[in-house]
């Protein structure tokens, strides 16, 4: 019995030991904001801090090998990690919409392959996730995971607090990656992910507490079209306490990403996606943040759909997070550049409100307050009759992390007066059929149950 055990743990211990990789490869959109005839993914994966000769490989299904640009790598080394590479290899012409393979290969040898399929034109019919408050290393995690595994989705899109407590390096690889690219639940790997950042992502800035923090700007590799450029901007997440070698760490590991990518839009099918960062250090009052937004959004106007998404959501019911709601200002901008639908999380349950036009009386009060006047259309029902006259705000904040306010689920005199529907006794995951000028959205429970289901049509 000894025998075979210590041969298990040899054999565990050399394939532990012959892993290349840190973090498996995972698919991600890259600085790639607008969509192409000819579309392209990154190919993003973690090794240790040595030389070798990596390479990627693209073919369709059964087709030759195509060799793909030399992938290029940020080095990370900060404090009580060991150094590490982070690889990136933009796949490149990609039939958009078609399924492909790809390969990685480490001094000539294949060490890992998987498949994929590129970004849907405006043309195609698609499907997408949407879920957030997620890396919390619970079994409910996993639940989740599975089921947006087995949903087929094009793409997914989280809405923040993607590990906790504190953004770490180490939370990823605990919380993260264990998650959503295992052999049980292979979805980053052949499934593109996107990612807005939340307030557990973002707000741990001070390096000296936690070297290893910031690691959205380290392994999200997104496009780089937002507002922030300079480190040190306003309305940017600035680095608490005195500079020192943490700092420099990071400043290096992150160049290019930091801060920019905090904001930041894209095309994907025949919807424009705006994504926020509305950590409370961001000012969306402030003319040049509104001004960006407003570009954005107006450059979109032949999109079919736009959608806009970021972490705290400023209109829900729930009694936890009820003085979050500095992102109602942006309402009247939502409105009047033709926004559909504003997806959020930060409250860790569902929440769909009825379209609604928000006025806001007045600005953001110390507490996060904004007064103001809500408009809704009762007439919006999402079975008959389909089309929304106004904002569709919903809360998808049920990916793994504890929920908020079970009690309130069957407690419908607690709602505020625009919430439709409120199940905060599971956690879900939002799935949105997207085909034409028809959008399909379900909840799914952990256990596969429907808790809300609703058409828009335009």
């Amino acid at each position: 019995m000894l025998r075979l055990l210590f041969a298990f743990l040899f054999v565990f211990a050399v394939r532990a030991a012959s892993d290349p990789f840190i973090a498996k490869p995972y698919l991600q959109l890259g600085d790639a904001p607008k969509a192409a005839k000819q579309e392209t993914l990154t190919l993003v994966w973690h090794a240790a801090d040595s030389d070798a000769n990596w390479s990627a490989e693209v073919r369709k299904p059964g087709g030759k090998w195509a060799a793909q640009p030399a992938p290029t790598f940020r080095r990370v080394a900060v404090k009580d990690i060991d150094a590490h590479r982070v690889y990136a290899s933009v796949l490149s012409k990609l039939k958009p919409g078609a399924e492909f393979q790809y390969r990685v290969m480490k001094d000539g040898e294949e060490v890992f392959s998987a498949k994929g399929t590129a970004r849907k034109s405006a043309k195609q019919p698609y499907r997408f996730a949407v879920f957030g408050d997620c890396g919390a290393g619970t079994k409910a995690q996993g639940v989740i995971a599975e089921r947006l595994h087995e949903s087929k989705p094009d793409f997914v899109f989280t809405t923040g607090d993607i590990v906790y407590s504190n953004g770490r390096i180490s939370e990823y690889r605990q919380k993260f990656f264990p998650a959503y690219n295992s052999e049980k639940t292979p979805l980053t790997r052949s499934t593109l992910l996107i990612a807005a950042p939340g307030n557990h992502d973002l707000s741990r800035r001070d390096l000296n507490l936690f070297p290893d923090s910031l690691a959205y700007f380290y392994y999200w590799n997104q496009p780089l079209n937002g507002p922030l450029t300079v480190n040190g901007t306003p309305n940017s997440p600035v680095l608490i306490g005195p500079p020192g070698e943490n700092q420099a760490a990071f400043l290096e590991a992150a160049k290019g990403a930091y801060p920019q990518m905090a904001n930041f839009s894209f095309d994907y099918g025949n919807a424009h996606w705006t994504v926020l960062d509305s950590n409370r250090y961001s000012d969306w009052t402030d003319a040049k943040l509104q001004q960006w937004l407003i570009t954005d959004l107006k450059s979109a106007r032949r999109a079919a759909w736009r959608f806009v998404a970021f972490h705290h959501p400023g209109l829900h019911s729930s009694k936890a997070h009820a003085l979050d709601q500095w992102m109602r200002v942006l309402s009247p901008i939502f409105e009047q550049n033709g926004v559909d639908i504003v997806f959020g999380g930060h409250v860790h349950n569902y929440q769909r409100s009825k379209p609604l036009r928000f006025a806001p009386s007045g600005g953001v009060a110390k507490n996060g307050v904004v007064e103001g006047e809500v408009t809704l259309d009762k007439n919006f029902d999402g079975k008959t009759n389909t089309k929304a006259e106004g904002v569709v705000y919903i809360v998808t904040g049920a990916g793994g992390a504890g929920l908020y306010d079970p009690g309130q689920e069957h407690d419908p005199a607690s709602w505020k007066p625009f919430t439709e529907v409120f199940k905060s006794n599971q956690h879900s995951v939002t799935i949105a059929d997207m085909e034409g000028k028809r959008v399909s959205i379900r909840q799914v429970s952990e256990d596969g149950t429907v808790l809300d289901s609703f058409t828009i049509t335009k």
